[in-house]
């Protein structure tokens, strides 16, 4: 997904190593490598500059994490081709569980479609280790027009023919939109801004009829007054806006999930995976963190490390049918 720029963001065993994260494993005595590990820093790979959205949730979790792995996390900056920097520079480091890619998995699904020559295969080289985030994509409208539902303005576009228009600002947007437009028969034209930021004045002044959004960007300027949202891209309700039916509610089925998570290159030890997965499993539990993602409407996530795989693997199927769906021409 070419998602979320601009996050209005905050926030993301105490124990020794081995027995005490033996429950939350369910594994038995661990090799040796497990059991030493870790041993030294860990790092934290963002693919995104310092001070962005997706630079926030990583030092979140980096600093929750601390003392609960009893070992210094350095968060690394390492930005540049929508992700696939950072993806290919953790993939190929050494699988030891030292170089964790804290990043959408959504996206790095999204862009074995979205570019030509990947740096990466994701299918292959990517060991998923935890998830931390479920977040959906929004319809937005000007919370000035008078519609209050998604069948609503379906009406208005539908009267307004190819003269309507709507807005996004990534890849996940732009296959809300044309999903939306299949199953309605709208016939809206899509303006594609570098952020949705970029899109509020012309959303505002009637320039652009309606917005397909990231959750973060939709959710501030919903609290300042500036937008209404209608729907959720997910296949269920979100609990960090539990009022707002999904699309498929709306009568327009689609499941497009985005969620943060931890990689390491395949071929790291299945001990050293889970422990990983138990680490953050403690930290995406708590309701602190819950009530951090849920600020950027995005629900916590603590899945088993072999249902974020499968999701993965879900998810770059998925995305090579929306990206014929979408008609996005991979990037060189």
């Amino acid at each position: 997904m070419k998602p979320t720029f601009d996050i209005s963001r905050r926030t993301f065993i105490k124990t020794t190593l081995g027995a005490a994260v033996l429950p939350a494993t369910g594994l038995f005595p661990m090799p040796a490598l497990a059991q030493q590990y870790p041993s030294q820093d860990i790092h934290f790979v963002c693919a995104f500059p310092a001070g962005s959205g997706s630079d926030t949730i990583v030092r979140y979790v980096a600093e929750k994490l601390r003392p609960v792995v009893g070992r210094t996390i350095l968060v690394e900056n390492r930005f540049g081709a929508a992700g696939n920097v950072a993806a290919e520079y953790v993939m190929r480091s050494k699988p030891d569980g030292y170089t964790v890619f804290v990043h959408a998995a959504s996206a790095v699904a999204a862009n074995m479609h979205l570019f030509k020559k990947p740096p990466i295969d994701a299918t292959r080289d990517v060991q998923m280790a935890a998830t931390i985030n479920r977040q959906p994509f929004m319809m937005v409208v000007d919370a000035r027009k008078p519609w209050k539902t998604v069948a609503e303005v379906t009406e208005f576009l539908k009267a307004k023919g190819d003269k309507a228009t709507y807005a996004t600002s990534a890849s996940t947007g732009t296959v809300m939109g044309e999903i939306y437009k299949q199953k309605t028969g709208v016939k809206a034209v899509e303006v594609i801004f570098r952020v949705g930021v970029d899109s509020l004045n012309d959303l505002l002044s009637g320039a652009i009829d309606y917005g397909m959004y990231d959750p973060v960007f939709s959710m501030s300027q919903a609290r300042e007054g500036r937008v209404r949202m209608l729907a959720v891209s997910t296949a269920q309700r979100m609990s960090a806006v539990p009022e707002l039916p999904t699309m498929t509610e709306a009568g327009i089925p689609m499941d497009l999930m985005g969620w943060f998570s931890a990689m390491v290159p395949a071929g790291t030890p299945r001990p050293v995976v889970e422990q990983i997965n138990a680490w953050f499993r403690q930290v995406i539990t708590t309701d602190e963190t819950k009530a951090f993602l849920n600020r950027f409407g995005g629900d916590p996530w603590a899945a088993s490390v072999d249902e974020a795989q499968a999701r993965l693997l879900k998810d770059i199927k998925d995305w090579g049918d929306y990206a014929r769906l979408a008609k996005i021409e991979p990037q060189g």
